[in-house]
């Protein structure tokens, strides 16, 4: 079977469009995360809604003990992020710029997770959705509810006096 110049031409063509489409299906995400509720992907701040997670320089007592329970809200979000693919779906902006949105990861939200786990809460003010995913952490015990804690909003509050 002989190809003519056409023919050699239109296979090249499709052969380079479907390595393409393939290729940008499977590139890998440009991931940064901020804190336990902010990441950054592909260049683009996104805020979680519906939640609230301690500062970073925030510590709650943990058996006497005074644990970094912001840094432990952005590990647990980093280890629950691993190598997967996050995809958001956008709400809007705030009135810092930021995308605010919820994210998941293999059809998980991030954010019901982070606060069945115990370091997030239903950031009530803004949205009711996760509400029930705070109560099983708080009936359990689970997480920042077997310590003592601030609030992270009450946290942020008692820092700017």
């Amino acid at each position: 079977m002989f190809l003519n110049k056409r023919k050699v031409i239109l296979l090249i063509s499709i052969s380079s469009l479907i390595f393409f489409l393939i290729f940008n299906q499977v590139r890998s995400q440009e991931l940064r995360v901020v804190d336990g509720d902010t990441i950054h992907l592909n260049g683009e701040k996104i805020r979680f809604t519906g939640i609230d997670t301690p500062e970073l320089k925030q510590t709650c007592i943990n058996q006497g003990v005074m644990d970094s329970c912001g840094v432990t809200a952005k590990k647990i979000l980093i280890d629950k992020i691993s190598d997967n693919k996050v995809e958001c779906i956008s709400e809007g902006k705030d009135q810092y710029k930021r995308t605010l949105a919820e994210c998941f990861v293999n059809n998980e939200s991030l954010s019901s997770y982070l606060v069945r786990s115990g370091y997030a809460f239903a950031y009530r003010r803004y949205s009711k959705k996760f509400v029930q995913d705070e109560d099983y952490a708080r009936i359990n015990a689970i997480g920042m509810w077997s310590m003592k804690f601030n609030y992270p909003w009450d946290y942020r509050k008692s820092k700017k006096n």
